[in-house]
């Protein structure tokens, strides 16, 4: 049996009461790689489909690469537990080893292809909501990111409608990477780690600005343990006519 911290349901369920991600009769598709993170999160909506007052469904879908993946230990885990689950086919890593340069970034081609993939089968399955398992830390980093080497503000939304109609949620959006890592260990889940990560197929380099902006946000927490409390509250609290932008001064 695995068993959730009440801290993590309970952070899950304020998110979820305040974001509206799934409400009665959803049909929602989560994105699951057999990560940490993502099978947290699948225990989590099954937790929810037990106890929440209201009614939806939701299925487990993992996309393999081409690789010669073995997915087998997460299938029988899902079935084990009760979740549904199936494993898309493709042929990414093929068309990737055709695209890719040598030295190029490879995360956010297969991101790109992943996202498609799983909006495809959300269309064609009837799921108007996609679930992806991004956490606080996750939408920090990506803020950051942006800032130092995008020059833009912009991090991740807790939920937006993609151009096809789909809804794409983040459930865990104010949980910390951590919590999901020791309730993993916790319930000795069984996750899927680089083994399964193209980039150890790939003579490229290695997504060094994610490394960089993790370590350096690691070192901000440990100078001002609230750190991330005050990154959760600045970005619910957006002063929009603060900023150079025109758009914002009219």
């Amino acid at each position: 049996m695995v068993t959730l911290s009440k801290k993590l349901l309970r952070q899950t369920g304020r998110a979820n009461a305040k974001y509206q991600f799934i409400g009665e009769g959803d049909k929602v598709l989560l994105g699951l790689s057999g990560g940490k993170d993502s099978l947290v999160l699948a225990h989590v909506l099954a937790h929810m489909q037990r106890v929440a007052p209201f009614d939806f469904e939701f299925i487990a879908v993992t996309v393999s690469y081409g690789m010669g993946e073995d997915y087998s230990n997460l299938q029988k885990h899902c079935a084990e537990y009760g979740i549904s689950h199936e494993v898309i086919d493709s042929n990414v890593y093929e068309i990737a080893g055709e695209k890719i340069r040598k030295n190029s970034s490879f995360c956010s081609f297969f991101s790109r292809m992943r996202r498609g993939l799983l909006y495809t089968y959300a269309l064609e399955n009837g799921y108007k909501k996609l679930a992806l398992a991004h956490h606080l830390d996750d939408a920090a980093e990506s803020f950051f990111m942006n800032f130092i080497y995008n020059g833009a503000l912009r991090s991740m939304a807790p939920k937006y409608t993609a151009q096809n109609g789909i809804i794409v949620i983040r459930p865990f959006i104010h949980v910390r990477e951590r919590q999901l890592r020791e309730n993993a260990i916790a319930n000795n889940l069984s996750v899927i780690g680089d083994e399964a990560c193209p980039s150890m197929r790939f003579d490229i380099k290695m997504p060094y600005a994610r490394a960089n902006t993790k370590q350096m946000l690691i070192d901000l927490e440990k100078q001002n343990p609230q750190l991330f409390i005050s990154l959760k509250s600045a970005f619910e609290n957006i002063h929009l006519s603060s900023f150079m932008n025109p758009e914002y001064l009219r």
